[in-house]
């Protein structure tokens, strides 16, 4: 194992503590756990917005800690749920009184330690809503999760629902514009090579020399087949129909589509990808609002990528283009 890292076991606490020292007048740390969240949390009059999981898909979660997006974010150890007592800790630091929404991406870990969380934040008279992230097409029920995994769409949802909050929304407007977009995202990825956690040593599954899997999850999860590496825009094209098919666009809607890296691939590469995806949404006569290209929610060094379709209406165009000053997004 190659990685920059001093105690495998002690990541996560000091990558926090990196964070900190980088974004001092951004970030604050909740004494004795793993949150961080903003620095001027809890913002009054403001729903607050708690999103997190387990490490290793910077800049997933904490990066999107900031003005227009997450209030928290939970750090839980690598590829692995936080506790519900350090996300109740986050509900308690981010509530000024109008509630707090949490943001779950369908993991069964997650959603359970979410849910208990909620049901202790609940029993101290904290308004809690929770929604949960299902974006990814590829398998039905996989390795951690009943029905779809939750992917790189997250982060989508942490924008729009993140600016509905700072309109001023009441939990119930936030959530249900949280739920809109879950309903209208759609992502696929796939992978070239394994990733390593750092406590354990060692990849945590094998793909030949000259081999890739397309559908393969976040953690490692298996997708839907293993086939030799194939050229950018055959990739490219996979993801997107399988994306498209799922998605039922229309002629002249308008999206935002996301190009997300998994921690391993030059970003030259994922242009490449973007290159193809673009071709073929114009041939559908399919409007790209924006495009985001980069490391939005990666898996540690795993080289691969996915393709995230945000399919839009007029409200969700304004609150995506409202401005966000979180460290990973700024608009």
């Amino acid at each position: 194992m190659k990685k920059l890292v001093n105690d495998p076991n002690q990541v996560v606490i000091e990558m926090m503590e990196g964070m900190l020292e980088a974004h001092p007048e951004q970030l604050k740390r909740i004494p004795g756990t793993t949150v961080l969240a903003r620095k001027d949390a809890p913002v009054q009059g403001k729903v607050g917005l708690v999103s997190g999981g387990g490490s290793g898909h910077e800049p997933a979660h904490a990066g999107y800690v900031g003005k227009g997006m997450l209030d928290a974010a939970v750090c839980g150890e690598v590829f692995t749920s936080p506790t519900p007592d350090q996300v109740y800790e986050a509900i308690k630091a981010v509530d000024s009184g109008k509630g707090v929404l949490l943001i779950i991406k369908n993991y069964t870990g997650d959603i359970m330690n979410f849910e208990m969380a909620a049901e202790m934040a609940e029993a101290e008279g904290i308004q809690v809503a929770k929604v949960v992230v299902n974006d990814d097409v590829a398998v039905e029920d996989s390795t951690y999760t009943t029905g779809r995994r939750g992917i790189a769409g997250t982060v989508l949802v942490h924008k729009i629902a993140g600016a509905m909050a700072d309109s001023g929304a009441s939990l119930a407007e936030v959530e249900a514009v949280a739920n809109k977009v879950i309903a209208n995202v759609r992502s696929m990825g796939m992978a070239l090579t394994p990733c390593t956690i750092p406590a354990a040593g060692k990849p945590g599954f094998h793909l030949g020399e000259n081999e890739m899997e397309i559908g393969m999850g976040i953690h490692g999860e298996p997708g839907i087949e293993k086939s030799e590496i194939q050229s950018a825009d055959s990739v490219a094209e996979t993801l997107t129909n399988k994306v498209l098919e799922d998605l039922k666009l229309e002629s002249n809607d308008q999206v935002v589509l996301m190009v997300n890296g998994l921690g391993g691939t030059p970003v030259m590469e994922l242009y490449i990808v973007n290159r193809k995806v673009a071709q073929l949404l114009k041939e559908k006569s399919i409007h790209v609002h924006e495009t985001l290209v980069g490391n939005y929610m990666t898996s540690l060094e795993m080289a691969g990528c996915s393709v995230t379709i945000l399919k839009l209406d007029q409200q969700l165009q304004e609150l995506f283009d409202a401005k966000a000053e979180a460290i990973a997004y700024k608009k």
